[in-house]
């Protein structure tokens, strides 16, 4: 057997990996800050929004009834607007009430967008409402939600 060459052999491949490993184990396991976490879709909403008076309307929702996978559940939502320089929408915010973070995604726009319209896949685990917040350049929110039954295997259950 011959002898290692190595010059450095605090830092082989090995302890290198083992390091590393512990490491990104550290970073991904931390806990969460309770206060960063809410615990509703609509205390989510509230911190978000800042607590702005949440109007129903302008905000259309297009989401199957009844998903028989909800690994891939496709949904669309547009808000109904000018987009002009003076009155278009901001952001929207996407929500889901069943599962463990109710905060989906946020989208943001501009008048340049000529149309606030966005799609996504969500995954969800259960029976839940999918929920969209409209933020107005006039300070302005609205809000809009569409339940969906998540069926287990395709079974109607």
């Amino acid at each position: 057997m011959e002898k290692s060459t190595n010059p450095s052999p605090m830092f082989d491949r090995r302890t290198f990996l083992k390091n590393g490993s512990l490491g990104a184990l550290f970073l991904v396991a931390r806990p969460l800050s309770v206060e960063a976490t809410p615990t509703s879709a609509m205390e989510a909403i509230h911190k978000v929004t800042g607590g702005k008076k949440l109007q129903e309307g302008n905000v259309n929702i297009d989401l199957a009834e009844i998903a028989e996978n909800g690994g891939t559940v496709p949904v669309k939502v547009s808000v109904d607007s000018p987009m002009t320089e003076e009155d278009h929408i901001t952001a929207v915010h996407i929500y889901t009430d069943g599962n463990p973070f109710p905060e989906v995604a946020s989208y943001f726009f501009g008048p340049h967008n000529g149309q606030a319209y966005m799609s996504i896949r969500l995954r969800l685990l259960k029976t839940q409402s999918v929920i969209a917040v409209a933020e107005t350049s006039s300070g302005e929110a609205y809000i809009g939600s569409k339940a969906i039954k998540v069926t287990i295997g395709g079974c109607g259950g």
